[in-house]
This record gives structure tokens, sequence and C-alpha cells, in this order.
């Protein structure tokens, strides 16, 4: 639902209805047999909303991941060999993002027409939404095609993108070559399908005190997004690679926030796979992992607070079996005392000499993960350096994350003075079946100074390989060629190569249900390692993506028709 005057709420009811039956005189929508998404009136929203209906149904808000070559990965020496000239032909790219500039002709093939399959523009509320999803609008190829014939096509086909981020990874995936610019996007051969994102409801920009002028998206709209790229898919009978290049600092890291599991669950059926990017966020001092010894009793987090950043959030997630609680001294001195930990504790501290407010939400076992959540919500917030002691409540060694918003939702100068540059993996990113990808410059083999480092918080391989994210020349939503950077840029890169797999063992006949895993599988065994670094590596998963050497591999492994 799109009214702002309701609240949305994301519950994974396993087609259990009587799991709804709580909400009382709420509006529901299902997504699928997992996933419902309920509508209650934000007039009766307070501020013990988490501690109500729990962390995990509250849509998480994400942001954009991209800010170099196809030879660095070996497509071009692929399409070199005759039987190995795969373009994408009868494979569909998902691109669920900011929207496209269809009219850009890397969008458009020789005969005129485009290759985009369909739009749907969550903003648009004037014309037909998909089928089965309750919002938006939904435009169709031939209606794209006489957008394209005439002299007004937006008059035709409204829908724009306002960022150029989407643009841009549809491009790279699936875009025409251009040999004016020397751009090809990595499978020309294949055809999109669009999902524009509708921005945020401002209830939960304010929740979560997103400044005004940021870009990001709920969680809910991009679940929405995936649904209507796998019916899309399903409907006519084609493979898939569902594309996610954005992504969020918010929720446990593990792989079980509902986006994650939602596309664990898609990505494990044949002929579908996921691509998500590992996110931006290793080298910003945004996250602080720290240890209690049992003999101390507890560990002092310093936060330093930028002058522009007046509102944000800070998640304290603590590793089980502990029982965590926290103190808090501001930059002026002033104190407040340990907050008792208990089943459920929400508390709105304010200061003497400070202007700032603190909401405070213990959930003790945090409803998808079992493990304790402490939620701080900053207003008005003092600048310098804020000090946390963490306490744990256990005769056993036990350790706790923080995380702070990811993207420009904060500034670059609120940061932990002492920060860890692991386990910055954004969410969907951390997702147990889709292939999470990490951005590399391909000049020099370096990674990404920002690039989001691995594991997951309960130690999975994220990310699963490296791709070209750094300085890639893409075509903006103004038809201008820029160069772009990050793990967003390299899962776009990364969605292509799959493309390319799923073309040769679906629609070549060669192994017909490919899915995420087995496609993840065949990637990193062709991927291209360094004899200095041990693999699975921490920064760079399995390696570097060379789809040359994962066939190669094929071939004398299997034999290859």
């Amino acid at each position: 639902m799109i009214d702002e005057e309701y609240v949305d709420l994301i519950i994974y009811y396993l087609n259990n209805p009587e799991r709804l039956n709580r909400y009382q005189n709420a509006i529901i929508h299902y997504m699928n047999e997992a996933f419902a998404e309920v509508h209650i009136p934000v007039s009766q929203i307070i501020n013990q909303t988490i501690t109500t209906f729990g962390y995990s149904a509250m849509p998480k808000l994400y942001g954009l991941t991209s800010e170099v070559s196809l030879e660095s990965s070996g497509v071009s020496r692929l399409r070199n060999i005759a039987n190995f000239n795969l373009r994408g032909k009868g494979i569909l790219i998902g691109v669920i993002d900011t929207g496209i500039d269809y009219t850009n002709p890397v969008f458009i093939k020789s005969d005129g027409t485009s290759k985009i399959i369909s739009i749907w523009d969550q903003t648009i509320e004037t014309g037909t939404p998909p089928e089965n999803i309750p919002f938006g609008t939904e435009y169709k190829a031939d209606l794209i095609n006489q957008a394209l014939a005439s002299p007004n096509p937006i008059e035709i086909v409204p829908s724009i993108d306002e960022n150029g981020h989407g643009t841009m990874m549809a491009a790279v995936s699936a875009g025409n070559e251009d040999e004016n610019a020397n751009f090809s996007g990595v499978v020309p051969d294949a055809e999109l399908i669009i999902v524009k994102l509708r921005q945020a409801k401002q209830y939960l920009r304010n929740f979560f005190f997103i400044p005004d002028g940021i870009m990001c998206y709920q969680e809910n709209t991009i679940m929405w997004g995936v649904q209507y790229c796998y019916q899309m898919a399903r409907e006519l009978n084609r493979p898939i690679v569902i594309c996610i290049g954005i992504g969020t600092s918010q929720g446990s890291h593990d792989g079980r926030s509902p986006l994650d599991i939602f596309l664990s669950i898609i990505g494990d059926f044949p002929r579908t796979a996921v691509v998500t990017s590992a996110g931006n966020e290793g080298n910003r001092g945004r996250h602080y992992y720290g240890n209690i010894d049992p003999s101390i009793g507890y560990n002092t987090v310093e936060l330093h607070v930028g002058e522009n950043d007046k509102g944000f959030s800070m998640e304290v997630w603590g590793n089980s079996p502990g029982i965590y609680s926290i103190d808090i001294l501001s930059p002026n001195g002033e104190y407040i005392p340990r907050i008792a930990a208990g089943l459920r504790v929400n508390r709105a501290i304010t200061f003497i000499f400070e202007p700032t407010t603190i909401y405070v939400d213990y959930l003790m076992t945090e409803s998808e993960t079992g493990d304790q959540l402490i939620l701080l919500r900053f207003r008005n917030v003092t600048p310098g350096t804020w000090k946390f002691k963490v306490y744990g409540q256990s005769d056993l060694p036990t350790g706790f994350h923080i995380w702070l918003p990811m993207g420009d939702m904060i500034s670059t100068d609120t940061y932990f003075l002492q920060p860890d540059i692991h386990t910055t993996i954004v969410s969907p990113g951390s997702a147990d079946v889709p292939i999470a990808i990490t951005a590399y410059n391909p000049i020099n083999s370096t990674l990404y100074v920002n690039a989001s480092r691995g594991y997951t918080r309960s130690n999975a391989i994220k990310p699963e390989l490296a791709a070209p994210g750094v300085n890639y020349l893409a075509p903006n939503q103004n038809n201008e060629y820029v160069n772009y950077t990050g793990t967003g840029v390299a899962a776009a890169h990364t969605a292509g190569i799959v493309a390319i797999v799923l073309e040769w063992g679906i629609a070549r006949g060669n192994q017909p249900n490919l899915d995420s895993v087995a496609i993840s599988n065949y990637l990193i065994r062709g991927a291209k390692r360094n004899p200095n670094i041990s693999y699975p590596n921490i920064d760079w998963g399995y390696g570097i993506i060379d789809i040359y050497n994962t066939f190669s591999v094929l071939r004398s492994d299997i034999g290859v028709r």
C-alpha cells in the first residue's frame, strides 16, 4: 500500500494465515506463500513499534551501492571462440533499482524496438499495476515500442530514471555495444525486466532519522520487485538473473532478514539466479566489534559524531548466549547509568546540558535471529565523542557488533574511533543463496578501498567473488558516459556473466536446471586466485571472476557440446 497514512509490516507467515490473526483491522496483501505485507494506520503506531511488532517486521531502509572492462573477466576472450560466443540470447535480467532511461540507444535493438520486456514503475499510480500486485504502473514492451516510435516518448511511457543508477546497472549487464564509446554490456543479446522502486514512506524515514533528500527504499517494496521479476520470468518461461545493486547496514548481517530469506528462496529455484552487491562500507568506520571479558564485565565503545549528523540510528547485536546492556557518556560529560536488560525495554533518554534525545529499545530475543538487539535512535545529537560501555551478563566470553547506517544516510564525519573493517557486508549481500560480489580494480588487481568485507555475523563466506567495479565507464540517465565505482556496478557486471552461464546451461541445453548455488560453484571453480592469498578469503571470497577459465574447467571436466 502506498498510502503515507499506513505503516507497512513484513510478516513471514509461511502459508499459515493464522499467524496474521493478531493484526486486527489491518489490510493484508500476500506477496507469495512465504511473506505477507500488513498495513496498519500510522495513528496506531507510537515509539513502542519495535517492542510491539518486533524489529524484523519493520522494513529496513536500503540505499545504492555504486558511486573495468570485459577483458578482465574473460568475456571478450570467450566471445572469440565460435561455440562460446554467449551473449545472453533467451535470458532475462531483472534490475530492481532507480528505473531506466529506456530511450538510450544501448537499450534499443537494430530494428528500433526495445530490449526491455517490461517496466514496473512503483512511483506512478495513473496506470494499471502488475497482476496480483496492489500498486504502481506496468508498461509492457508493446507500449514501450510505441513510445520509442513517438516524437515524445515520455508522454506515452512516463517512467524515467532521475538518478541514473538503474540505467547504469541495466547497461553494464545487458546494454548494446557502442563502438564510439568503447562500451558493451556483458550480454548485449539479453532482455530486461525493470523495476523502478518508490522512495521510502515519510513515517519510516522519520523513525530512523534519514535526512531529507537522501534516496532510500523500503525492504517490502524491494521484495515486491523481486516477486514481479520472478513472476514475469515464469510467465514467459525464460531463465532470469535478478540483480540487486542496493543494500542496508540495518539488521543482523547473518542472512535472516526478510529480504535475505526471500532472495534465498527465489534464488534456489531452477532457472533462476540472484546476484547482490557486497556494499561499500569496509573503510568508512561504521562497524565496531568488541569482546567482553567476564573478569572485566564491559567493553568501551567510542563514537565520533560529526557536526552535520543531527539524527541517526545505531544497532547493537549481541552474540548468544550473552545478555547485554549499555550506559552512555555524552561529549559534555553527562552520564546515563547502565540501562538494565529486560525482555522488552523502551526508553526515551534526555539530557540536562545536551539537546539530544536517545530512544533505546532492547529486544532480548529478536524474532528472526534469537539474538539480542539494542537499537538506539539519536535526535538532535550533540557532535563530539560519545562513549558507551557495553556490559555482558555471562560467565563465558561474549562479543557484540555495532553498525551505523550505510551510504549517504550518514556523513563520513560520524564513525567509530576503533572500527572493524570486517563483517561489513550489507544486506542482502549476507543472504545465504544469492551470489554476493565485491569490487576490484582490474587495472592493478587491487580491492576497491571501500568494499565491504566478510564474513557474515554467522561466519558464512561472503562475498563469494570479486568483479570489476572501479572507474567502470557506463551510461547515465542523461545519455552520457561516466565512471562508476562500487560493488553495485560489480554486481551488474556479474549478472551479465551469470546470464552467460544460464544461456550455456539452459538455452543451449547443457544443464537445464541451473540455480544460484550451481552457478556460484561453477564461477568459484574458474576464479583467478593469487598464490599469495589463502582462500576462501575474508576480503576476496574465492577470487576474481574469470568466465573463460570457468568454461575451460568445464570442458576439461565434463566436455561441452
